[in-house]
């Protein structure tokens, strides 16, 4: 078999996986989907020098149709403060594009430290859950452009949407939870997309990387994530019902927090 038909068929299993547990626990499939790509495409040539961004740049695209997906819903609901979208929305675009570049001035095993230092710490967050909702007022414009970009930065080098950083961000800066979980998921859409583009332009004519990547993104490993995980999110939504969703957090932290303590020393 092909090695990129052998990938394509690894990740529509790794989809399907991520988009039960995306719907099941309400998580970013990037915590998932970045420890396993990092496992699975040293078996199309990807490089350890290249591996970091390959796995972070192919996640992020990943998001894109699931973001947009969610955003929907939320603006439906009018969940999503559109005026503060609109104020914020510069800085979250610039830190997305950005993202890709600055990932080129990072080397590939502290990249790949850092996401796993990150991945122990959302693990913590997902077992003991920060809540920080105030009644304070939100900042001025140039303090919401610089956390917008920052969120955006990190969250593109990352691989995720930023939810994760932006609801405990949003909440403490005052806004109802409802609207800061609506707000994150436009935003997811809008980072997943302008930090493809960035992995995409930063990666574009890089040596060493194997046929079917388009800049940094592995495309077979990206159709196989986004067309089961699609399929898969209302499942585990409809799961969360009747699974002990509190419990099974729990145990899923644990498994992130073992995941990032082996990527710090693999």
């Amino acid at each position: 078999m092909e090695s990129w038909l052998y990938i394509l068929c690894i990740c529509l299993t790794l989809g399907a996986a991520i988009g039960f547990m995306a719907g099941l626990l309400g998580i970013g499939g990037g915590l998932i989907a970045v420890p396993a790509l990092m496992h699975i495409l040293p078996q199309v040539g990807v490089t350890a020098e290249k591996l970091p961004h390959v796995a972070i740049a192919t996640s992020l695209a990943a998001i894109i149709l699931t973001s947009l997906s969610s955003a929907r819903a939320h603006h439906k609901r009018g969940n999503i403060p559109w005026s503060l979208f609109r104020s914020m929305m510069p800085g979250f675009v610039l830190g997305a594009l950005c993202s890709g570049y600055i990932s080129e001035l990072i080397e590939a095993k502290f990249l790949q430290q850092i996401f796993a230092v990150f991945v122990i710490l959302m693990a913590l967050q997902m077992a003991f859950p920060f809540k920080a909702e105030s009644s304070r007022d939100l900042p001025s414009p140039i303090s919401l452009f610089i956390a917008a970009t920052l969120i955006a930065i990190i969250a593109a080098l990352m691989g995720i949407g930023g939810g994760v950083l932006l609801v405990p961000f949003l909440t403490w800066c005052g806004l109802q939870m409802r609207y800061a979980v609506g707000f994150s998921a436009a935003t997811g859409l809008l980072i997943a997309l302008f930090g493809s583009i960035g992995y995409t332009l930063a990666g574009w004519g890089t040596a060493g990387l194997p046929e079917w990547t388009l800049g940094y993104i592995y495309l077979p490993a990206l159709i196989g994530i986004v067309t089961t995980s699609m399929l898969m999110a209302p499942v585990g939504a409809r799961a969360a019902t009747t699974l002990p969703t509190t419990k099974l957090k729990k145990a899923f932290a644990v498994f992130l927090t073992l995941v990032g303590l082996k990527l710090v020393f693999y």
